[in-house]
């Protein structure tokens, strides 16, 4: 059973940053497609960057030139270093697998303002 383990969010003044991190157990994970996902109060989760294998990345719109997805394969880990950060950024965290369709448990960001 593959599992994938966030951490790195916490508290923050907007205009600080935070750096996440996605580990993940399989090797499995080397090939698939990984995505960070956000999901703030009363909203639908929705996608924020994703990496693929290769190292291609998107972003959505509101992040771009902000936060930067980056991966290492050897550790099987993925990351997302948000910089900037606003108000609006405020949400739970979750990496996903595309490939085994996996969630991570979620970290929670906070920006105070």
């Amino acid at each position: 059973q593959v599992q994938l383990v966030e951490s790195g969010g916490g508290l923050v003044q907007a205009g600080g940053s935070l750096r996440l991190s996605c580990a993940g157990s399989g090797s499995m994970l080397r090939i698939s497609n990984m995505g960070w996902y956000r999901q703030a109060p009363g909203k639908q989760r929705e996608p924020v960057a994703t990496i693929t294998p290769g190292g291609s990345t998107n972003y959505q719109d509101s992040v771009k030139g902000r936060f930067t997805i980056s991966r290492d394969s050897a550790r099987n880990t993925v990351y997302l270093q948000m910089t900037s950060l606003k108000p609006e950024d405020t949400a739970v965290y979750y990496c996903y697998s595309v490939l085994l369709k996996t969630w991570g448990q979620g970290t929670q960001v906070t920006v105070s303002s």
